[in-house]
């Protein structure tokens, strides 16, 4: 992940009280015919309880509202991440998920989870596997660890699948990161719709195989 370092600020100069506090994103509605709804997901992704109105909204949006999802994020906490994923899964609205910037780590997974992925030019993705720490007893260490693995493992395959190949999420979950920039995104998602809508070649009837002709005094 690239971190970038803040510029230092003089020490005459004034910090407002308020830029490093985060106080949950901001709902943005368009009154039409359709009604639509934009949020944007900037920055670190963080705890859950910052993101309550919008899991409320799509909870409860209709067939008829369009939902969009703005993204710019370097990843973040993977518990929210899989709330919204699963918010977007179960909502009744069409949800746009647009890239606007860089998605990396569970914003990227965010990304591949909308119902119309729309990417913008000089736009990255990047996954790579999971980062965190464990405490506790040796055995209560090691079982954690397999069951986060696991856990890990099906919701990238599950979430990627088809947008990422089998190999390449094997490689991710060995510890290689995977970038790509708005070209090959395009070029991906494209591959997808026109898998997508290929017409699928009925199936040929098999023949029923005639049964043999019994002979005249024998039975079957």
């Amino acid at each position: 992940m690239i971190q970038h370092t803040a510029t230092q600020r003089e020490p005459d100069e004034e910090t407002p009280p308020e830029a490093t506090t985060f106080r949950g994103l901001i709902r943005y509605e368009r009154q039409s015919a359709i009604r639509q709804i934009s949020y944007y997901l900037c920055g670190e992704i963080l705890e859950p309880q910052y993101y309550t109105e919008m899991f409320y909204t799509l909870r409860t949006a209709t067939d008829t509202d369009l939902i969009y999802l703005h993204l710019n994020s370097s990843g973040g906490d993977f518990g929210t991440g899989l709330q919204i994923i699963n918010n977007i899964a179960a909502s009744s609205a069409r949800v746009v998920t647009v890239l606007e910037a860089r998605a990396y780590s569970m914003a990227a997974l965010i990304f591949l989870s909308g119902d119309d992925l729309v990417v913008h030019d000089n736009c990255q993705l990047m996954f790579h596997t999971y980062s965190g720490y464990l405490a506790g007893k040796g055995n209560e260490q090691q079982a954690e660890a397999a069951a986060v693995g696991s856990w890990f493992e099906k919701a990238m395959a599950r979430i990627c699948i088809p947008f990422l190949s089998a190999q390449e999420i094997g490689r991710i979950l060995k510890g290689s990161d995977l970038w790509m920039d708005s070209d090959e995104i395009s070029h991906r998602l494209t591959r997808i719709r026109r898998a997508q809508q290929k017409p699928k070649v009925p199936a040929k009837p098999r023949a029923k195989k005639a049964k043999p002709e019994t002979p005249p005094g024998e039975t079957a």
